[in-house]
C-alpha cells in the first residue's frame, strides 16, 4: 500500500518529520459546496483544489465532462498548491478517496513520484485525533515543480472500443445495466466492458479494503492488459489506485461514458 496510501498516524509522523503538500479535494456531483466544507473544517496547512476549474478541462459533449487539464495548466496549479521539487503530496476528501484519487493519478500521470490518498480522508483522520483548522489558510509560498505528461498510460474511445484486455466501468451496477442514467445522455455501458463498481474498493468505514481482499475483487479480471473507465474519469483513477495496490497497472479512459455515450456512433450495451 505504500506506493498509494498513507493512513492518518502515519501522515500524522510525516507532517512532524518532513516537509508535505496536503490537498484538500473535497467534491462530490451535486454538492458545489467544496470551498465552504474546507472552510469550515479542515487539516492543518491544507490548501483546496477545486476539481471542475483545477482538476480538469472545461466540460464539452466531445471530450466528456472532466477531460484531462493540458499539462502546462496543471503544473501552474500545482505550483499554486506550493507544490515544489521533491515534496511528498498528499490528497484527502470526507469520501472515501474517490475525488482525492484524481488528485493522485494526476500528479502521478504528470510524473510526479511521492503522491499518496489519505486512507479513510477527513473522516478517518479526525477519528484518530487529527486536529482541524477553519477559515482560509494563507497563499502558501509558489512552488518550481515539474510536470511532464503520459508517466501513467491513457487511451481514448477509439482504443476503448476494440481494447484487447479487461474494460472496467467503475460506474454503480444500476447504471452500467442500464436500469438508470442520471446524468449522460444514454443508459448502458460500453459494449465488452466489465462492472466493477469503484465502492467496493471500500470497506464499511471508507478506507481502502486490504490488499488481499482487494486480490480476490480483481482476481478473475481475466488475461490482458485491464483499463477503467466511469462516469467523467474522476472515479475511475479510484479504482486505478487500488488495482495498482494489487500491482496491476491500469490505462484510464478520460472521456469515460460522459464522453461516449454523447456520440451517436457509439454503439451502447445494456443488461447484465
Amino acid at each position: 500500500m505504500s506506493g498509494v496510501l498513507i493512513s492518518p498516524e502515519e501522515l500524522r509522523e510525516a507532517l512532524a518529520d518532513k516537509r508535505v503538500r496536503l490537498l484538500d479535494v473535497r467534491w462530490l456531483l451535486g454538492d458545489p459546496d467544496g470551498p465552504q466544507h474546507y472552510l469550515d473544517g479542515h487539516i492543518p496547512g491544507a490548501v483546496f483544489v477545486d476539481m471542475e476549474t483545477e482538476l480538469a478541462a472545461p466540460a464539452s459533449p466531445a471530450r466528456g465532462r472532466h477531460p484531462l487539464p493540458e499539462i502546462g495548466q496543471l503544473e501552474k496549479c500545482a505550483r499554486s498548491w506550493g507544490i515544489k521539487a521533491g515534496d511528498s503530496v498528499v490528497a484527502y476528501d470526507a469520501n472515501g478517496g474517490l475525488a482525492a484519487a484524481r488528485a493522485w493519478w494526476l500528479l502521478r500521470w504528470g510524473g510526479l513520484a511521492d503522491v499518496r490518498i489519505l486512507d479513510g480522508g477527513l473522516p478517518a483522520w479526525t477519528a484518530a485525533g487529527g486536529e482541524l483548522a477553519s477559515g482560509a489558510e494563507p497563499d502558501p509560498e509558489a512552488g518550481d515543480v515539474v510536470l511532464t505528461p503520459g508517466h501513467l498510460p491513457v487511451i481514448d474511445a477509439d482504443t476503448a472500443s476494440r481494447w484487447p484486455g479487461v474494460l472496467l466501468d467503475a460506474r454503480a451496477g444500476e447504471r452500467y445495466r442500464g436500469e438508470t442514467e442520471p446524468i449522460d445522455p444514454r443508459a448502458g455501458h460500453i459494449p465488452g466492458a466489465v462492472s466493477a463498481p469503484t465502492a467496493e474498493n471500500l470497506d464499511p468505514s471508507g478506507r481502502f479494503r486490504g490488499v488481499d481482499e482487494l486480490r480476490d475483487r480483481f482476481k478473475d479480471l481475466g488475461a490482458g492488459p485491464v483499463a477503467v473507465y466511469c462516469g467523467s474519469g474522476v472515479t475511475a483513477a479510484h479504482q486505478i489506485a487500488a488495482l495498482a495496490m494489487v500491482g496491476v497497472e491500469a490505462a484510464l479512459y478520460p472521456g469515460s461514458w460522459s464522453q461516449w455515450s454523447n456520440d451517436p456512433k457509439r454503439p451502447v450495451a445494456t443488461g447484465a
